[in-house]
This record gives structure tokens, C-alpha cells and sequence, in this order.
């Protein structure tokens, strides 16, 4: 049994680290449950708003925290843009399509990176990149005490935008009742698109959190939509307060996971419990039984 001295700081970033996840998931999850598919391109998205802020601190010097402010509107407008103008006129209105057109975005992206910026690895430096603050009598990565912070501050605007204003309801009719939303006179095709477009500027403020301490290449997207699927499933799909708790209870396993199983072992327990929500409660903590 591993001391609480050990264990605390585990388990304390093991959260700091889900809510990164968290975010990520937030995007997934809200793209199901108005669209009702799963956004194969997650992942090359969340790789090209990576580069997008690798980019962005070394030709400009903006932090990359700063610079969450620029690129997530940017990836909205991207998003928006590729839902209306590519996704949805290339499905015509059917969902199987929809995913097979996400599907061939998400190997036009990786291999226009690819080809682009070919396989090389590329990281940052800056100041606090190595920083810690003391809570009790655990040390924290301060980028990810900023990073937790950020989280939580964009799911209760995505909560106040879906709550309190008429884009939100308009949505939330959409995800409740398509056809009935449409006779009432919502424009569905908008709103698709707009749902798409607060998925993806996730993945940008997403990226400008993960960007002082990770790499990017033009398949590190990937990775992180496997874990994030996970927790999409884990909360419920289409559940945004299942991806907030299941993406910090994701963090948790992971950490716990490294720490008994080893550091290259550390995403096996989160594939553990993926299988078990499937076998036990496939609609998730959150989710609605079909």
C-alpha cells in the first residue's frame, strides 16, 4: 500500500490533468448530442489547433495562453465553416455520411500537416514550464493548476450559453427534437454548424493549455480522442456534465494507473474501465437508456 504522501499528489494531478481531457471530451460530447455522430476529425483538429499555437508563440512570441483568446474564435469560425460549407452538404442529411466525410477530413488534415511539417517532433519553451506551486504538501505543475482553472471557467460559459441564451435553447431543441425544431422554425443547418464550431474552439483552448507542457506532431491528436472517446462513454453521450466528471475521473485512473502499473502502463486502466461501462452501463453515468 503506497503511502498518502505519494498517493494525494497522484490522485491531485490526476484532476489537474482530466480536466485537459475534459475539454477535449466537451467537444466530442457536444457534437453527438446535437449532430448524433462521432466527430472522426476530433483528432486532427485538436493536432492543427496544436500547430496553430506552436506557431503562434514562436513567430509571434504570444503566450500560449494569451493566445487561446485569438484561436479560439478562429477555430470556431474553422469549424463552423467545415460543418456548413463541407460536412453538411456532403452528407446530404444522411448521418452514415456525415461520418465517413469526417473520416476523410480527419486524413486530409493529418497528411496536409504532414506533409507540411513533416514528422518532427516541435515543443516550446517558456518561463513556467517547469513551475510549481505547494498545495498541503503536494507540489502541482502551475500549467496545470492554469489549465484546471481554464477548464472550469469554459464549461460554465458553455453552460450559461446552452442555459440562458436563445442560440442554447435553440440547440438544445435540436439535440431534444430535429423535425419538431425545423417546423418551429429554427434554422438546423445553423445551428449544426454552430454546435460544430463551439467543438472545435474547445480543441483550441484545449491546445493553448497542453502546449507549455507537451509536444505536438501531426498525429499527437490521435491519442488524446482515444481517451476522450473514453470518457464521452464513461458520462454519457451527448452529457456534458458526464464529460466534465468523467474527464477528471479519467485523470485520476491514469495517474493511479502510472503510478502502480509504471508511466508507460498508465492508460491501461482507463481502457479497463472503458470495457467495464460498456459491459455494465452502456449509456454512461449520465446517459439516458435508449
Amino acid at each position: 500500500m503506497l503511502s498518502p504522501v505519494i498517493l494525494i499528489p497522484a490522485i491531485l494531478n490526476g484532476l489537474l490533468t482530466g480536466a485537459v481531457y475534459a475539454l477535449i471530451a466537451l467537444g466530442l460530447t457536444l457534437i453527438y448530442g446535437v449532430l448524433h455522430i462521432i466527430n472522426f476529425a476530433h483528432g486532427a483538429l485538436l493536432t492543427a489547433a496544436l500547430f496553430a499555437a506552436y506557431f503562434t508563440q514562436k513567430l509571434f512570441g504570444i503566450d500560449p495562453y494569451l493566445a487561446a483568446f485569438a484561436l479560439a474564435p478562429l477555430f470556431f469560425v474553422l469549424g463552423y465553416a467545415l460543418q456548413r460549407f463541407v460536412i453538411g452538404p456532403a452528407s446530404h442529411g444522411d448521418d452514415r455520411n456525415m461520418l465517413l466525410v469526417t473520416l476523410g477530413l480527419a486524413v486530409i488534415i493529418e497528411n496536409a500537416l504532414l506533409y507540411a511539417f513533416h514528422a518532427d517532433t516541435r515543443t516550446i519553451d517558456v518561463r513556467y514550464s517547469f513551475e510549481t506551486i505547494a498545495v498541503g504538501g503536494s507540489f502541482l505543475a502551475l500549467p496545470r493548476v492554469i489549465g484546471l482553472g481554464a477548464v472550469l471557467i469554459v464549461a460554465l460559459l458553455l453552460w450559461a450559453l446552452l442555459r440562458l441564451t436563445d442560440t442554447g435553447k435553440a440547440i438544445r431543441a435540436v439535440a431534444k427534437e430535429k423535425l419538431g425544431a425545423e417546423l418551429s422554425g429554427i434554422d438546423v443547418a445553423h445551428i449544426y454548424a454552430m454546435t460544430f464550431g463551439l467543438g472545435t474552439a474547445c480543441l483550441a483552448v484545449a491546445a493553448c493549455l497542453l502546449i507549455p507542457t507537451y509536444y505536438v506532431n501531426p498525429h499527437v491528436g490521435n491519442a488524446f480522442v482515444l481517451v476522450a472517446f473514453t470518457i464521452v462513454v464513461l458520462g454519457g453521450m451527448g452529457s456534458v456534465p458526464g464529460a466534465l466528471i468523467g474527464g477528471l475521473f479519467i485523470g485520476v485512473v491514469e495517474s493511479l494507473s502510472g503510478l502502480y502499473l509504471g508511466e508507460s502502463l498508465g492508460q491501461i486502466g482507463i481502457f479497463l474501465i472503458f470495457i467495464l461501462v460498456l459491459l455494465v452501463r452502456p449509456s454512461g453515468l449520465f446517459g439516458e437508456r435508449a
